[in-house]
C-alpha cells in the first residue's frame, strides 16, 4: 500500500499554516461532462439505494430468508448503503458547483466511515464464500457448522476487523502534518490521495497501510479463491448437469464482483506511492466506491428465486 517513496519536507514548512479544508479537482473540469457524470452517478446511486434497501427490508420481513446466507447478505447490503452514501452524495453536489471543497474534519470523517464499511465488506465477502463452501462441500454438516451464534460471531468479527483497519489507517494518515497545498486531485477523501499532500515523511504511514492491506485485502481474497476452488472441485463430481450449471453460474457472477472490488482495491492501496494522481487512478476508485455497491444486490440476491419469491409475497400482502 503506497510504500517505498518517501515524502519530502516542504521548504518554508514552518511558516505555513495547517490546512483547514481541501479542494477536489474532481473527475472532470468540463461543464458538459460534469452534467453527464451527474446524471450517470445519480442513476447508479438510486439503483444502489433501491437494491440494497430492498434486500435489507425483504430479508427482515420474510422468515424464509432467515438463513445464514441471507443474514450475511443483509449485513453486506447495509455496509454497501453506508459505503456508497459516504462518497456519492458529496460527489453529486460537486458536479454542480464550481468550487469543490471539504473541511479537514469532514475529510477525516469520510475516511473513517469509508474504511470502516469498505473493509467490513472485504471481510463479509470472505465470510460469505466460506458459507457457500460449507453449503456445497459439507452439506450434511452445514446446520451444525453455520449455527446462529456462529453467524453472529462471523458478522461481528467482520465489522470489528473493518473498525480495526479503519482505526489504524486513519490514525497513521491524519497524524501527518498537512500544510500549504490543499488541492486533492481526486473526487473524495481516502488515504492514497491524502498522503500526496503530506508535509512530512510518509514512509511509516505507507507501510502501516500496506500491512493492513495484507490483512483486509490479500487474506480475504485468498480465502475466497480457495473456497471457490474447493466448490468447483466438488461441483465437477456432481452427477446432475443442471446442478453443475447452477453452481457454476452463481460462482461465476460472484467472482466478477470479487475481481472488481478486490482488484480495484488492491490496485489503489497496495502499490508504490506516487506524488501525482493519474486519471486512471480515479477511474479505478469509481469501481469500488460507486459500481460495486450497485452490483452486489443484483449479483448476490435479486437474481435469486428465493428473493423473487419473497418480493412477490411481500407485494401481495
Amino acid at each position: 500500500m503506497l510504500f517505498y517513496k518517501q515524502g519530502e519536507t516542504l521548504m518554508g514548512e514552518e511558516n505555513q499554516t495547517s490546512v483547514t479544508e481541501f479542494v477536489f479537482l474532481g473527475l472532470s473540469q468540463d461543464p458538459h461532462t460534469q452534467v453527464l457524470l451527474f446524471l450517470l452517478f445519480l442513476i447508479i446511486y438510486l439503483l444502489t439505494l433501491l437494491g440494497n434497501l430492498l434486500m435489507v427490508v425483504l430479508i427482515h420481513m420474510d422468515s424464509r430468508l432467515h438463513t445464514p446466507m441471507y443474514f450475511f447478505l443483509r449485513n453486506l447490503s447495509f455496509a454497501d448503503l453506508c459505503f456508497s452514501t459516504t462518497t456519492v452524495p458529496q460527489v453529486l453536489v460537486h458536479f454542480l458547483v464550481r468550487r469543490k471543497t471539504i473541511s479537514f474534519v469532514g475529510c477525516s470523517m469520510q475516511i473513517i466511515v469509508l474504511l470502516l464499511t469498505g473493509c467490513t465488506e472485504c471481510a463479509l465477502l470472505a465470510v460469505m464464500s466460506y458459507d457457500r463452501y460449507v453449503a456445497v462441500c459439507k452439506p450434511l454438516h452445514y446446520s451444525t457448522i453455520m449455527t446462529h451464534w456462529a453467524c453472529v460471531r462471523l458478522a461481528v468479527g467482520s465489522w470489528a476487523s473493518g473498525a480495526f483497519v479503519s482505526l489504524v489507517d486513519t490514525t497513521f494518515t491524519l497524524r501527518l502534518p498537512y500544510r500549504g497545498n490543499n488541492i486533492i486531485n481526486h473526487f473524495f477523501c481516502e488515504p492514497p490521495a491524502l498522503l500526496k499532500l503530506a508535509s512530512a515523511d510518509t514512509y511509516s504511514t505507507e507501510m502501516a497501510i500496506f500491512a493492513m492491506g495484507v490483512v483486509i485485502l490479500l487474506a480475504p481474497v485468498s480465502l475466497i479463491l480457495v473456497s471457490y476452488w474447493n466448490i468447483v472441485c466438488t461441483v465437477i463430481q456432481m452427477h446432475s448437469g443442471e446442478g453443475r450449471l447452477k453452481v457454476f453460474s452463481t460462482c461465476g457472477s460472484h467472482l466478477i464482483v470479487v475481481v472488481l472490488f478486490y482488484g480495484s482495491g488492491i490496485f489503489a492501496y497496495m502499490r508504490p506511492n506516487s506524488k501525482t494522481t493519474k486519471e486512471r487512478d480515479k477511474m479505478i476508485s469509481v469501481f469500488y466506491t460507486v459500481v460495486t455497491p450497485m452490483l452486489n444486490p443484483i449479483i448476490y440476491s435479486l437474481r435469486n428465486k428465493d428473493v423473487k419469491g419473497a418480493l412477490r409475497r411481500v407485494t401481495e400482502k
